[in-house]
C-alpha cells in the first residue's frame, strides 16, 4: 500500500492515514510498517488516530523530533482539527467538557458524571459547516486528546457518528471521522507548518 504523505524530510513525515489500519505498532498491518517501508530509516510515533479515523497524521524520524513534538503535544501548541459527520440536527457553534474513563477491556469510551479516579477531562469546539436532511457536518478543534473523545462526547449528547456502531450508530459502517488539519511547529527548523486534508481525499 502506497502512503499519501504531505511532507517529509529527516526530522518528520506527515502523512495521510487510509481507513482500517492502525497508527501505532500492531500484529496487522499498521501506519509505522508501511512507511518504514516506502521511507527507510525509523518512524516514531507522537500522537495516534483511531483505527477507523482517516486523515492527517505527524510521526517523527528520530528521537529527538519526537520529543520536541510530544512536547508541543503536551503544552497544547500542537493543534488538531476534525471534520466528522453525525446524526441529528446540531445547531451553530460551542464546546463540549466532559470527564471521560476508557474501559480497556471493552476499548470503550464513557462520560462520567463528575470528576473522579481514573478519569480525565475532555474538551473540544465543534462548528456545524452543512446540514444534510437528519445529518450534520462538523467541524470539530480539539483541546485535549482523549480515546474515542470525538465520538463519545458527540454520542453522549444523541449525536452518534455515522457508521460508529460502537457508540450507538445503526448503520455500523465506516465512521465519518477524519483528521483534517494539522498545525505545529517543525522540531527543528521552528518554523510553523500547517496542513490540510479535505474528507473526500481519504479513499
Amino acid at each position: 500500500m502506497e502512503i499519501k504523505l504531505y511532507y517529509n524530510d529527516k526530522d518528520i513525515v506527515v502523512a495521510e492515514k487510509p481507513y482500517g489500519v492502525s497508527s501505532q505498532i500492531s500484529t496487522g498491518e499498521n501506519l509505522v510498517d508501511l512507511l518504514k517501508n516506502q521511507l527507510g530509516g525509523e518512524i516514531f510515533p507522537v500522537h495516534r488516530l483511531d483505527v477507523q479515523t482517516t486523515g492527517l497524521i505527524v510521526f517523527a524520524r528520530n528521537e529527538y523530533s519526537a520529543k520536541e513534538l510530544s512536547k508541543q503535544i503536551v503544552e497544547k501548541t500542537f493543534k488538531k482539527e476534525y471534520l466528522c459527520l453525525c446524526h441529528g440536527e446540531i445547531e451553530g457553534k460551542g464546546e463540549m467538557r466532559d470527564f471521560l474513563f476508557h474501559d480497556r477491556i471493552k476499548n470503550k469510551s464513557f462520560v462520567a458524571d463528575k470528576s473522579r479516579k481514573g478519569t480525565k477531562e475532555a474538551i473540544l469546539e465543534y462548528e456545524v459547516i452543512e446540514k444534510r436532511e437528519d445529518l450534520s457536518l462538523v467541524r470539530v478543534k480539539l483541546l485535549t486528546g482523549r480515546t474515542h473523545q470525538i465520538r463519545v462526547q458527540f454520542a453522549s449528547r444523541g449525536f452518534v457518528l455515522y457508521g460508529d456502531g460502537k457508540y450507538g450508530a445503526k448503520d455500523n459502517d465506516k465512521i465519518a471521522l477524519h483528521s483534517c488539519k494539522l498545525t505545529f511547529t517543525h522540531p527543528r527548523t521552528k518554523r510553523k507548518l500547517e496542513f490540510e486534508s479535505n474528507i473526500d481525499e481519504t479513499k
